[in-house]
């Protein structure tokens, strides 16, 4: 099998990571639950995984940064957690789901919204953005890149439009940490929204928030919290306001091992060799009669993800076909990005998408390249 979907969840992980699992389900008990030294080893784990969070993302204190199961949940918690009738938040169609539908479900409530929409290339209009500030305006909401077309936000340049109109800046990084680094202080980040199972390189069920101090989110869940027990409420300390029931301690101890294998290996080593790997196979299929590709490849600044179709197939067709025929995995389909889709045209026939991985290796590309163009019946010219 040649796994090309890494965007969705990369299939292969530092064995460390496997290793720091199955050593979690010996030694760790409830955390917070009780001072056996069972709990107390669950205890530190999570907390050492919470300090390596902390100096990953260059938080101001490991207490804000609060355990999820994965950006989904953070985006709700973040999303229905500070927003209110009366107020007016601004996002971009590059969003995905998990972004979107928490935000529609706000409108239903009374919030208003406004969508930017891109170019051609997928790109989205900066000085669009900083137009649609109104006096009610309370946030500004995106991805750092497209799941879609792996084309990415200036997040610099957006915080500096949110503080210009003291508006909170809220994140979804879920497909570039651990590929590029995220300073949230250096940023201006007021709430970062992140997966584990992706380019962090951790277990799946496991993700988080960093929630900047003096920004207040409302609990989306409340109950056991192992302190305060009497208290009618939840506890509104951080991070423990916005982590009700029993953490995966398990998957977080995969997660602290992970973390640990980008800091040894370096996440600029890994991102040069993803994008060698991106830029490689979009050469090989880019001058192909029939492919079109969709995104900005101006640049390498991106995720590593190359998204395209072959004339008028289904994209479903084509993904089944590499995969069948060549063991090749890719994504195929909506990808969770509806407007994005609307925004290229491709909403009837989707799109297949590539997204590697450095555990991908050249002659996997090569494989690929060759696999696409035995699929339109010809050669390049």
């Amino acid at each position: 099998m040649i796994y090309m979907d890494n965007a969705a969840t990369t299939l292969q992980k530092p064995e460390k990571v496997k290793q720091a699992v199955m050593e979690a389900f010996d030694l760790m008990g409830n955390a917070g639950r009780g001072a056996s030294e069972a709990a107390l080893n669950a205890s530190r784990i999570i907390y050492g995984t919470r300090e390596k969070l902390a100096r990953f993302f260059h938080a101001e204190s490991p207490n804000r940064i609060v355990f999820t199961a994965n950006s989904t949940e953070s985006l709700n918690i973040a999303i229905k957690g500070l927003f209110q009738t009366g107020d007016h938040v601004i996002t971009t169609v590059l969003e995905h789901n998990s972004v979107l539908r928490p935000l529609y479900e706000c409108r239903e409530s009374g919030v208003e919204l406004t969508i930017l929409g891109c170019d051609v290339s997928g790109n989205i209009s900066l000085e669009e953005m900083e137009s649609a500030v109104r006096p009610e305006t309370k946030a500004i909401v995106c991805t750092h890149a497209s799941n879609l077309t792996g084309n990415m936000i200036d997040l610099r340049a957006v915080s500096r439009i949110a503080k210009r109109h003291e508006l909170l800046f809220v994140v979804d990084a879920s497909q570039t940490a651990g590929v590029y680094p995220i300073d949230v202080q250096e940023l201006g980040i007021d709430v970062l929204c992140f997966t584990g199972h992706k380019s962090m390189l951790g277990p799946q069920g496991t993700g988080g928030m960093y929630v900047r101090t003096g920004v207040a989110v409302r609990p989306l869940l409340s109950g056991g919290s192992g302190v305060d027990t009497y208290n009618p409420r939840h506890p509104s300390e951080m991070p423990t306001a916005l982590e009700a029931g029993t953490l995966n301690g398990h998957g977080i101890a995969g997660l602290g091992a992970a973390l640990d294998y980008l800091e040894e290996t370096g996440i600029s080593v890994i991102r040069e060799k993803e994008l060698l790997l991106m830029r490689r196979f979009y050469d090989g299929i880019s001058c192909i009669p029939g492919v079109k590709i969709y995104g900005d490849f101006s640049t390498d600044r991106r995720a590593p993800i190359v998204s395209f179709n072959i004339s008028d197939y289904d994209s479903s067709e084509v993904s089944d076909e590499l995969d069948m025929e060549y063991g090749i995995v890719t994504r195929p389909g909506a990808h969770c990005a509806p407007l994005m889709h609307q925004a290229l045209g491709t909403v009837e026939q989707g799109a297949v998408r590539f997204s590697f991985s450095h555990y991908n290796t050249e002659e996997e590309v090569d494989t690929a390249i060759r696999a696409v163009k035995e699929l339109t019946g010809g050669n390049t010219t």
